[in-house]
């Protein structure tokens, strides 16, 4: 039996409150800023939180409770060479490690051997030149005076890649349709045009809390297609809605009650019996709100994930992660709570969470610290204690003050296959075995040369961007967003990565992207980007990669761009 979820959403501060945050943060010092910026008081401004209570799982008989709660959990079968909760494979777990700039490190079962590379891929684009990316279109408009409510604040693929949706801080969901392939254009498979678009989240004001809830769309997720219609998942800070997107091109004529133009008729002056009929009408596309989800979050939403089951989805905040049914609005199922009794012994926060691709019952998240815990909803229905945890060990030479805040992850995406996951951090990608919670297996540095300008990062507040990261969809290649409009690519296996631009400058159909280089150092060669001239208000935080096709999406400030491969 469930239990009701406590009203009283509260939103977000007001900016000038924003502001006053950062000026509190000068003030206390450096001493305390780890404690100070993690702490969802700070933001809130507030020590209390609803609660919503752990519950049985019996009115979801889809994810049965089962007996094992100790760390090694009972499993319906013995787990296979691809199951999560496999035991790993001799010490290491089998993981190849890339030493720096992609070269190689042993794979074998040992510790040492399969452990994340230093700097795999980390320097210049080595094989840059094997990396053949061509523009393809941009959507957005050129002005330089940008409206906040205009910058894209998330892009999401479905799952056929047929639909790309975005959504921006001026809470608007844009969905760009793929447009039929052409013979007389041959190249235009990686084309889209507008399809639909609507106002997801309007402005709100919580009056208890005196607190502003801003209409920016965190996050949007598109559900497994059924029929002919779409159905997306939207939020905000504090709500959840499910967006059913459905095509319109017939409508019904020769009513008896009502005439044309919908007024009613009089019964005394109907004098035949007419059979309504359907008539073609030009195609309209709708976007109506099936389902809001409210009232269950106290902290900001970060991270939402749908269920391989198709029935569920997770959301989660700074401090709790719940779990939905999709026809169900009035309840949640709390499965993680780390706030603790005293919120003067916060150390930590969640960042990011998502289902396993194939196990309904598995799922992961990540916190502040750099630290990622995977999840088997079978053990209880509290995960208070994970099944895996996976971390890294941190070399005590290479300590400094920042140490902490870069390696806070902001994004962590399981691979298509399941077996691996990836974590971003602030300045590099890695690659985890879910067999090995040692060390990842695989390390990328994204923008090293970041490294000695760090404390003018956390002056201009850039050290707490969040960037993205993706896979393609065959797993064997990845992608994340840097500075002055840079994005990243790096190619598994054997070990390349290239510095992309997202610029209108040269933007013709199919022109090929130069590959770009930045130099750290005094010296640096003709066709390098001095660090310092590097625009830190330009950035690619959001980006998504089609599942099927060598084709990306790639967020940038309010504009979006669509490059696809040469050999598209």
């Amino acid at each position: 039996m469930g239990t009701e979820v406590p009203g009283g959403g509260a939103g977000r501060q007001s900016k000038g409150n924003e502001s006053g945050r950062r000026r509190r943060e000068r003030e206390m010092g450096k001493a305390s800023w780890r404690r100070w910026l993690s702490s969802p008081v700070a933001r809130d401004r507030r020590p209390h939180c609803l609660s919503s209570p752990a519950l049985p799982w019996g009115s979801l008989p889809h994810i049965p409770p089962s007996p094992a709660r100790h760390a090694r959990l009972i499993l319906p079968c013995p787990p296979g060479p691809n199951s999560v909760l496999a035991p790993a494979a001799g010490a290491g777990g089998g993981g190849a490690a890339g030493g720096s700039g992609g070269g190689g490190g042993g794979g074998g079962g040992g510790g040492g051997g399969g452990g994340g590379g230093g700097g795999g891929g980390g320097g210049g684009p080595a094989g840059g030149n094997d990396f053949q990316w061509c523009f393809s279109q941009v959507k957005g408009a050129i002005d330089e005076d940008v409206a906040e409510a205009d910058i894209i604040s998330t892009v999401e693929f479905n799952d056929s890649g047929d639909l790309l949706a975005t959504g921006d801080k001026g809470g608007r969901v844009v969905i760009f349709q793929r447009e039929p392939e052409n013979k007389s254009r041959p190249h235009s498979w990686g084309e889209y045009s507008v399809y639909s678009t609507f106002q997801s989240h309007e402005p709100e004001f919580d009056y208890l809390k005196s607190l502003e809830i801003e209409e920016k769309i965190n996050k949007i997720r598109w559900l497994p297609q059924q029929n002919a219609a779409h159905f997306l998942l939207s939020t905000n800070d504090k709500t959840i809605k499910l967006w059913k997107i459905s095509e319109r091109d017939k409508r019904a004529e020769g009513y008896n009650l009502k005439d044309e133009d919908g007024r009613v008729r009089e019964p005394f002056r109907i004098t035949a019996l007419r059979v309504p009929v359907l008539k073609p009408m030009d195609l309209m596309v709708e976007a109506s709100p099936r389902r809001t989800f409210a009232n269950a979050h106290t902290y900001h939403i970060n991270s939402i994930s749908v269920n391989s089951d198709h029935e569920t989805y997770l959301s989660a905040d700074d401090l709790r992660i719940n779990l939905w049914h999709l026809e169900i609005t009035d309840r949640s199922f709390n499965i993680v709570d780390i706030k603790p009794a005293n919120m003067e012994e916060l150390t930590e926060v969640i960042t990011a969470a998502e289902f396993h691709p194939h196990q309904c019952n598995v799922f992961v998240y990540s916190s502040s610290k750099g630290t990622i815990r995977l999840c088997d909803m079978r053990s209880s229905a509290l995960c208070d204690r994970h099944a895996k945890f996976f971390e890294e060990p941190e070399d005590p030479n290479s300590r400094s003050f920042f140490s902490e805040i870069i390696s806070s992850i902001s994004d962590v995406k399981f691979s298509h296959s399941g077996r691996y996951m990836m974590t971003r951090d602030y300045l590099s990608v890695k690659v985890w075995d879910l067999n090995m919670e040692s060390r990842p297996v695989e390390t990328y540095q994204v923008h090293e040369y970041l490294r000695s300008k760090l404390c003018s990062l956390y002056e201009n507040d850039c050290i707490f961007d969040k960037f993205e990261c993706c896979w393609n969809g065959s797993d064997s290649a990845i992608m994340t967003g840097s500075y002055n409009n840079f994005f990243r690519m790096f190619e598994r296996s054997p070990r390349r990565d290239v510095t992309l631009e997202a610029s209108r400058e040269g933007s013709r159909p199919r022109a090929l992207l130069r590959p770009r280089k930045v130099g750290a150092g005094g010296k640096r060669k003709k066709d390098e980007i001095s660090v310092d001239s590097l625009d830190f208000n330009k950035k690619i935080l959001h980006s998504t990669w089609h599942p099927s096709r060598d084709l990306i999406a790639v967020a940038a400030t309010n504009n979006l761009y669509i490059f696809q491969d040469k050999a598209n």
